[in-house]
């Protein structure tokens, strides 16, 4: 069970502190009212016993009528605005965690899991609005309701009250059972549905790999089997709700044939009246449905306090890479020079060094290649430039800057950076073009697609520009992607731009073109990580990892004429570029 946490209750209900004060101010009254209508029934019953006039039971009727109106009135304000604090801290509570989510380490991010982000946007976050909006008007209204009607009906007769009521502990006993069962077997349902919704979507994106491995029967067995899942779960629901609501009418019955059998003795003893009888009827049916929500309400209660500190864990993680108190912008453009000092990337929570004590500089404009075997950091380098991972102080400058002491939305608007895999969103072409500038016109987005040598792949498309790239961008071909990401990079226009393995789908021939037409925009820096040696040739200059290390530097022609990892794997190269030749 969760600890209850009242100081996170009230933070969240804070700044609706007036709207609950009216929503409690309303349910008083509601339940004032829901008193006083069994006691002006009561009055006009036994006042019959005595000759009440027609004209005066109308008069009196009429009153009840209004006073019940009235009561229907206020109870809907009193749902509307508590109900509504619920929804507005829902919709509030969900953009915050988006938005912080949006400032974490993409790694802390991928090691919690994007299912798990999902559920705690969604569904926790339902249950914190049903906590902080039906739980509480429950609670309240339950207190109310009890505070107000025993009084009542003890000034009736105490003793029918006591009877009356007696068989309520059992009621709520039941409800606490089965609500509990309930809500495991509500989640079971859920995580069932959830199960069955990835896998639709998991072969909905993998259709290609289904069809070519003809696995069309063995995803269909295993939709079957969670569809099956799901129906067990909805059928063992659906199973505990017709159980406890016949028991709750059951329990509910008793209680009243209880009263009235013990009324009626009363009654015929002059003890009571036959207006008092009807009056305690009234209060005992008005405290079964409070009573047997109680239940459902304690166990949302529960639920809703362990995804208040499930969706807590989410927004109490400070991200480790964010700006410095001391954090500024340059003070003038960026010329593109980088330099590395010593730079040492650890893994986290160890002390094993991806990158160790690398150091080099780059002069604005120069065209940078950086090889090595695979796992040599090469990635990590590129991610480093845009600290997309932890670097120490005075490790890597931009212009001479310490890149620590720099904005880092100012930093990451001056080095572009190009992934492998450049994710594509389900838009169209242009839209995912100007992802990096919302606000760029057709012209500038053509000029990009056209560096990135994309302009004659999309005068094949029947919708040109338009062109929905799908899921993923899964409608488009490894390198189309890949120029697509290129292209929304140099749209940014950068004076920077690190291309990691960005032209690896892309042919060498298409891929000197790519380059030849960034590098004639002047005093554009590129760093080109790439397993394409034969591109790399072409560069200004090459920097050799290997195991973290930059063990050489040079242009080709000098490289390839010592001992070392870059002859090494050009000769590889050349060789597997023979054997296909042959092939």
């Amino acid at each position: 069970m969760s600890v209850f946490r009242l100081d996170l209750i009230n933070r969240y209900l804070k700044p609706h502190r007036r709207t609950l004060i009216l929503g409690a101010i309303s349910l008083v009254i509601v339940n004032i009212l829901s008193v006083a209508i069994p006691f002006e029934v009561r009055r006009v019953i036994d006042a019959l016993q005595e000759g009440f006039t027609f004209k005066d039971v109308l008069k009196q009727s009429f009153w009840i009528i209004s006073l019940a109106s009235v009561m229907a009135v206020v109870r809907l304000v009193s749902r509307q605005l508590v109900f509504g604090v619920g929804r507005q801290v829902e919709v509030d509570l969900r953009q915050r965690l988006f938005d912080h989510m949006l400032i974490q380490d993409p790694g802390w991010v991928q090691s919690i899991g994007s299912g798990e982000v999902i559920t705690r946007s969604t569904s926790d976050i339902e249950n914190i609005r049903r906590l902080l909006g039906f739980a509480i008007l429950s609670l309240t209204n339950t207190f109310l309701a009890y505070a107000f009607t025993i009084p009542a009906m003890i000034a009736i007769n105490p003793w029918l009250t006591v009877a009356s009521i007696s068989l309520y502990p059992i009621m709520l006993g039941v409800v606490r059972l089965f609500g509990g069962r309930m809500v495991n077997q509500r989640r079971r349902q859920q995580e069932a549905l959830s199960q069955l919704s990835e896998l639709i979507q998991e072969d909905l994106s993998g259709i290609s790999a289904i069809k070519i491995y003809g696995q069309e029967k063995a995803e269909g067995k295993a939709f079957s089997k969670l569809n099956n899942n799901y129906k067990t779960a909805a059928i063992n629901l659906a199973r505990t709700a017709s159980t406890l609501f016949p028991l709750l009418q059951g329990i509910s019955s008793i209680s009243l044939l209880l009263l009235l059998a013990l009324g009626s003795g009363l009654i015929n003893q002059g003890i009571l009246t036959i207006g008092g009888l009807i009056a305690l009827i009234l209060y005992v049916e008005r405290l079964v449905f409070p009573t047997a929500l109680l239940g459902f309400t304690l166990n949302t209660f529960q639920l809703g306090q362990v995804s208040l500190e499930r969706v807590e864990e989410l927004l109490t993680n400070t991200p480790t890479i964010k700006d410095n108190i001391n954090s500024r912008s340059l003070n003038s453009p960026v010329k593109g020079k980088l330099e590395a000092k010593g730079l040492c990337i650890n893994y986290k929570n160890s002390q094993k060094k991806i990158l160790k004590n690398i150091n080099f500089v780059i002069e604005p404009g120069e065209l940078v290649a950086i090889v090595g075997p695979v796992g040599c950091g090469k990635t990590t380098l590129a991610r480093a430039l845009g600290r997309m991972v932890n670097i120490s102080k005075n490790q890597l400058f931009l212009d001479g800057n310490d890149v620590l002491e720099l904005k880092l939305e100012e930093l990451r608007k001056n080095i572009a950076l190009v992934p492998q895999e450049g994710y594509l969103f389900t838009n169209t072409l242009q839209d995912n073009l100007r992802y990096g500038k919302p606000n760029a016109s057709i012209e500038q987005v053509k000029d990009s697609a056209f560096q990135a040598r994309l302009s004659e792949d999309i005068k094949g498309f029947p919708d040109g520009f338009k062109t929905l790239v799908g899921e993923r961008g899964i409608t488009l071909s490894g390198g189309q992607r890949q120029r697509t990401a290129l292209g929304r990079a140099l749209l940014v226009n950068a004076p920077i731009v690190v291309l990691d393995d960005a032209l690896a789908s892309v042919d060498n021939k298409t891929a000197a073109s790519i380059l030849s037409s960034i590098r004639q925009q002047e005093n554009r820096t590129i760093l080109m990580i790439s397993h394409q040696l034969s591109a790399a040739a072409a560069c200004d200059r090459i920097l050799v990892l290997n195991e973290g290390q930059l063990v050489q530097e040079g242009k080709h022609e000098s490289l390839i004429k010592v001992e070392g990892i870059y002859k090494k794997l050009w000769e590889r190269e050349k060789a597997v570029e023979k054997i296909d030749s042959v092939k």
